[in-house]
């Protein structure tokens, strides 16, 4: 998904100092979702509550980490085809520590982030997999109110509480920390389009096949 990373307008803006998130009057069922009105009113925003989701060991000799949107196509299509892969053989063998840092292109995107992370780190990966799994679903009306009721049977499937699931979706505290933490971290990274890589502090772009990206492991991992 080539996009720049200054999200359209409509969808996100940096205005007067303040992250403002606009949207438009909708009966979804969350009406005061936060992932929709996230507005600083001081322009100072706090990303130091945002946990940093990661897989393997803290000590392994190379560090990836993934930029990925949960609306992007291409994002998906890794998760599907490399990254069982790649995790069974570099992360799980300690040859990898991997971290998952969101990408958000559009309001649907950071709602899908709100649920994934509902559930703390012991779910994320799991509702990730899922989120990308149904993304041609729960994507598919447009509609926000859908999209909204849709991402929250992910959560409820996933084992988290209907209450919670509303209240994660409604938190615009943590709407407001996570576009901050990735504005800072993608802003830092140069990161242009997803899904996009950090290896070893280099920038590799573009959904990759297993072998691809093995092979680019492997040349860090050997040098």
């Amino acid at each position: 998904m080539n996009r720049i990373i200054a999200i359209a307008a409509a969808v996100l803006i940096l205005a007067g100092g303040a992250y403002v998130w606009q949207s438009s009057q909708t009966s979804s069922p969350y009406p005061t979702l936060g992932a929709a009105q996230a507005q600083s009113t001081d322009g100072e925003v706090d990303s130091s509550m945002v946990v940093e989701m990661a897989l393997g060991d803290e000590n392994a000799p190379l560090t990836v980490v993934e930029y990925a949107s949960f609306t992007c196509p291409h994002c998906k299509h890794f998760h599907r085809d490399t990254f069982k892969e790649f995790k069974a053989n570099y992360i799980d063998t300690g040859k990898v520590r991997f971290i998952y840092r969101e990408v958000y292109f559009d309001r649907f995107g950071l709602w899908a982030s709100m649920v994934a992370r509902c559930g703390g780190q012991e779910k994320f990966f799991g509702i990730v997999d899922m989120i990308y799994d149904q993304q041609a679903d729960w994507t598919a009306s447009g509609d926000p109110a859908t999209i909204a009721g849709a991402l929250a049977r992910i959560g409820r499937t996933a084992g988290i509480a209907g209450e919670d699931v509303d209240a994660c979706l409604q938190d615009a505290e943590k709407a407001q920390g996570l576009v901050a933490y990735y504005e800072e971290n993608a802003g830092r990274d140069g990161i242009r389009s997803t899904p996009s890589f950090i290896i070893d502090g280099e920038l590799v772009t573009g959904n990759k096949s297993f072998d691809e990206f093995a092979a680019l492991l492997d040349a860090e991992l050997d040098s």
